[in-house]
């Protein structure tokens, strides 16, 4: 049985190694910035899927004050499409929900027909707003 649950000491490299299998990582974004950045925020965690097999799964989840996150929703390749991105997402949705975020969010490249899909199937709607940014690390 998957466990779903906080990331725990030692498993940072096994995280990050699933982000980059599926695909997640960019060269402009430090995935061990990230994933400390989040781990250790105050409003923020990683919950991720794990079992005798392994990590099988990972999401980042934070809530601002306003609205809840959702970064780096993982799937192993060889586990996707057996409930486990419904069951992280579920896991997600309590945490924001126990933090009394009244909305969720997240951000899909716009060419990832696969992700898309996947979050209109769980009810989530695109909205009609642009993503502005602007890098402050330099």
């Amino acid at each position: 049985m998957t466990d779903i649950r906080p990331i725990r000491e030692g498993e940072d490299e096994a995280v990050i190694a699933l982000w980059t299998s599926c695909g997640l990582t960019r060269p402009w974004n430090d995935p061990v910035a990230d994933l400390n950045l989040a781990k250790n925020g105050a409003t923020s965690t990683v919950l991720v899927a794990a079992d005798e097999a392994g990590m099988s799964g990972t999401i980042m989840v934070g809530f601002d004050g306003h609205r809840g996150w959702i970064y780096y929703l993982a799937v192993d390749p060889e586990r996707r499409r057996s409930g486990l991105g419904r069951c992280l997402m579920a896991a997600a949705q309590e945490w924001l929900t126990d933090k009394g975020a009244p909305k969720l969010q997240l951000m899909v490249r716009a060419d990832n027909e696969a992700a898309l899909g996947f979050y209109q199937r769980l009810g989530l709607e695109r909205q009609d707003v642009i993503v502005l940014g602007r890098r402050l690390d330099g």
